[in-house]
């Protein structure tokens, strides 16, 4: 296949564009705290292929959990710093690669420029023998772009990736790799695509964020992996789907099988309708999740809304308070899970919440206005 001539990024004993073979890895869906749980995955993830393994990360006792799983295994091994960006000193030693989002760095130390910031992690990086991800996530985007490009995605995602490489070269920093993930496949290319037109030399990290329970999901996945890496786009890959704990390694499974295909030229074609009718969005679950019920709500609200499978309707259901908020409000009606109660939105606008034993019966009462509304229209 036809790849960009991206340089070459090492982390730990593998290596990321520069021509080598399109990476695959995937995300541990337990409390990083829960080390023996933690553990169990990476070793169900690690025993399914994948080159890579990332863990989350959000205080400091989440540090002390992660270097008791670096103990315990030779995965190599990712982090997602979440929202604070100083854990990358504490964190840095246990790992080989970390994964920062843009997004987020507004949130701490507000009297820093986000150019000090990024040198902080660029510094840790280089002193721990670290690569670096920038992930541009749809759901959390860097307020200024969002205010640059009115509200505009696509192109604050592209923009917000693009200062972040113009950061890090201008302080000679090129171990990076970047990622511009969208719940939606069609963005995901077109951003993807936007950012390679103008970066063809940086790695790039492939993925639809929150495609999904399967098949959607890897529908989803796949479409926007065909478009991509037969276009020479595509560094490593991370198939995000909503899967019972045992199954997590589907992921990577189902990466390989993508990859495969489309080395030996088995493209499929777009399904007919893949865009109409109910679309459910939800996230593969991570340690954020605060209730693991969400996992079981996801598939109680596919099971439960297949009466409305004709109609246009998107219903997000994110496991967590640092996307769900975010990434709820494009959906016709979005639920991110807390520790004891559901959020319930109507796009933008809060509808309140409800345990977990009441929101079925409320999100029903809600898709059933919706198709009334449409349908007097």
């Amino acid at each position: 296949m036809r790849r960009n001539p991206t340089r070459a990024v090492q982390v730990g004993a593998i290596q990321i564009g520069g021509g080598a073979p399109i990476a695959v890895q995937s995300m541990a869906a337990t409390r990083t705290q829960d080390i023996e749980a933690t553990v169990r995955q990476v070793e169900l993830i690690q025993a399914a292929g994948a080159d890579l393994v990332r863990i989350a990360v959000d205080s400091s006792k989440d540090v002390e959990a992660l270097a008791e799983v670096r103990a315990r295994t030779n995965a190599t091994l990712s982090v997602d710093l979440q929202e604070n960006y100083r854990l990358a000193r504490e964190v840095a030693p246990h790992v080989d690669k970390m994964r920062y989002n843009p997004g987020h760095l507004h949130h701490h130390e507000k009297d820093k420029s986000i150019d000090q910031k990024v040198g902080f992690l660029a510094d840790m990086a280089e002193l721990h023998d670290c690569a670096l991800r920038v992930g541009v996530n749809c759901g959390s985007v860097d307020p200024r772009m969002m205010e640059r490009y009115d509200g505009d995605h696509e192109q604050a995602i592209v923009a917000s990736a693009i200062e972040h490489c113009d950061l890090l070269d201008g302080m000679g920093f090129q171990r990076y790799v970047v990622s511009l993930k969208d719940s939606d496949w069609k963005k995901v290319v077109a951003a993807n695509r936007a950012f390679a037109k103008q970066r063809p030399d940086v790695p790039l990290h492939l993925g639809v964020t929150e495609a999904g329970m399967p098949p959607d999901g890897i529908i989803k996945t796949r479409v926007a992996f065909e478009q991509l890496i037969a276009d020479g786009i595509g560094d490593t890959v991370r198939v995000s789907l909503t899967l019972p704990f045992e199954d997590k390694g589907k992921e990577v499974t189902v990466g390989r099988a993508i990859l495969s295909d489309i080395a030996g030229g088995r493209f499929r074609s777009v399904p007919p309708g893949l865009d109409e009718g109910l679309n459910i969005i939800s996230c593969p679950s991570c340690s954020r999740v605060e209730n693991e019920r969400f996992i079981d709500l996801a598939q109680d609200v596919k099971a439960m809304t297949t009466y409305a499978q004709e109609h246009d309707i998107t219903i997000a259901v994110m496991g967590c308070r640092v996307n769900g908020p975010g990434e709820t409000d494009d959906a016709d009606l979005g639920l991110w899970c807390g520790p004891t109660a559901v959020n319930l939105k109507r796009g933008p606008e809060a509808l309140g919440h409800y345990s977990y034993d009441e929101i079925l019966d409320r999100l029903k009462v809600e898709v059933d206005a919706l198709i009334a509304a449409r349908g007097a229209r």
